[in-house]
């Protein structure tokens, strides 16, 4: 929320650059495989990443697992566009301290519960 905030800060700034149009953030774009992997090396213990298809996150019959499996769904049969619609370096020109995941993990590893 905080790197949130600071690109919205820097929406505010440019004036009316950014009037009527949307603006994608991210830090990073990133594989599960490659989150996992920045977790096991800051949290020093194994994670791996384990692939569900959206069809079976939408059967799992909680609110919203149909709404997260068709996010999922697009992600991935859409990876460019929907990486392309949140540009890192247009998300860094806003806010230049925006963090990566790598940085997210080393500054937050001790609030992730392990079990």
């Amino acid at each position: 929320a905080e790197d949130i905030g600071k690109c919205a800060l820097g929406i505010f700034k440019k004036g009316k650059e950014y009037i009527g149009k949307t603006v994608g953030i991210a830090g990073d774009h990133l594989t599960g495989a490659q989150m996992a992997a920045g977790f096991t090396k800051a949290l020093g213990q194994e994670v791996r990443y384990n692939a569900v298809t959206p069809e079976v996150y939408r059967s799992f019959g909680f609110p919203g697992a149909d709404d997260l499996g068709n996010m999922f769904q697009y992600k991935r049969d859409f990876e460019k566009e929907f990486t392309g619609a949140r540009s890192l370096s247009v998300s860094r020109s806003l806010n230049p301290e925006l963090q990566t995941f790598d940085q997210w993990l080393a500054r937050n590893k001790s609030r992730i519960p392990l079990g």
